[in-house]
C-alpha cells in the first residue's frame, strides 16, 4: 500500500467516540481559553485566521477579486478585495468575518458526530493551507504556518485518542470562540486598518440598516451555532 493510500485510509477511516468525559472536559478547556485574556491573546489569533478566510472565502464566491490577507499581532485582521464599492457582493464579504468561526465550529461538530475525528484535522490543514496562499505579510504567514504545524503534528503522529482530544477542543474553541468578538462589538467598535470601521459600521454605510442590527444578527447567528454544535457534540 503506497503512503497516498494509507493517508486516505487514514483520512476517511471512522473512529469510535470518545468518552463523555474527553468532550467535556476538551469543552471546559475551550471555555477557560476563551475567557482568560492570556491565553486568549494567543488563542485568538486562530479565530482571526477564520475571520479573515472567511472574508476572503465569500469575496471569490461572490465575483469579488480577492487580492490578499493580512494578520497582525494584535489579533486584528484585514481582507483586501477588488470590486463594486457597493452592492450584495461587498455586503455578503463584510458580513462573512463574525459568524465563519461559528459556522466552521458547526462543520466540525457535524464532522465529530458521524465520527470522523480524522478528516476533520486534516480538512483543517487544507484550508489552513489555502488561507496561507491568501496572506500578504511575514506575521500572518507566521501565524498561519505555526497553527498548520500544531495540526499536522497531532495528525501524524499523535494516537487516535489524542487526536480525538484535540478535535473536540478545536471544535469546542470554534464555537466558543466565534462568540467572543461578537460580543466585544456590543460595548466597543472593533476598528478594521483598512477602513477604520468595524464590519458592523461599514455594513451600516452599505446597508443603511443600524450598526446594532447587524451586531445582534452576529451574536444571533453564533448562539445558535453554539446551540447546534453543542447538541451535536454532546449526543
Amino acid at each position: 500500500m503506497s503512503v497516498l493510500d494509507r493517508l486516505w485510509e487514514r483520512i476517511s477511516s471512522v473512529q469510535p467516540l470518545p468518552p463523555a468525559w474527553v468532550v467535556g472536559v476538551t469543552g471546559l478547556a475551550a471555555l477557560l481559553v476563551v475567557l482568560n485574556a492570556g491565553s486568549w491573546r494567543l488563542a485568538g489569533k486562530v479565530i482571526t485566521i477564520a475571520h479573515e478566510g472567511g472574508h476572503a472565502l465569500v469575496s471569490v464566491l461572490s465575483g469579488r477579486r480577492l487580492e490578499g490577507i493580512r494578520l497582525h499581532a494584535d489579533s486584528s485582521g484585514v481582507t483586501y478585495s477588488r470590486g463594486r464599492r457597493r452592492g450584495p457582493g461587498l455586503v455578503l464579504t463584510s458580513s462573512a468575518g463574525y459568524v465563519t468561526p461559528s459556522l466552521l465550529g458547526v462543520g466540525a461538530a457535524a464532522l465529530l458526530a458521524t465520527r470522523h475525528q480524522s478528516a476533520l484535522l486534516w480538512l483543517a490543514l487544507l484550508l489552513l493551507a489555502v488561507t496561507f496562499l491568501a496572506v500578504r505579510n511575514a506575521f500572518g504567514a507566521l501565524a498561519v504556518l505555526a497553527t498548520a504545524a500544531g495540526v499536522f503534528v497531532i495528525s501524524y503522529f499523535a494516537s487516535a485518542a489524542v487526536q480525538a482530544g484535540f478535535a473536540y477542543l478545536a471544535a469546542w474553541f470554534l464555537l466558543l470562540g466565534g462568540m467572543r468578538p461578537a460580543l466585544e462589538l456590543t460595548h466597543r467598535r472593533r476598528r478594521s486598518p483598512r477602513s477604520g470601521l468595524s464590519d458592523a459600521d461599514l455594513l451600516a454605510r452599505l446597508t443603511g440598516v443600524s450598526r446594532h442590527v447587524w451586531v445582534a444578527a452576529f451574536l444571533l447567528v453564533c448562539t445558535v451555532a453554539l446551540a447546534l454544535g453543542t447538541r451535536l457534540l454532546i449526543p
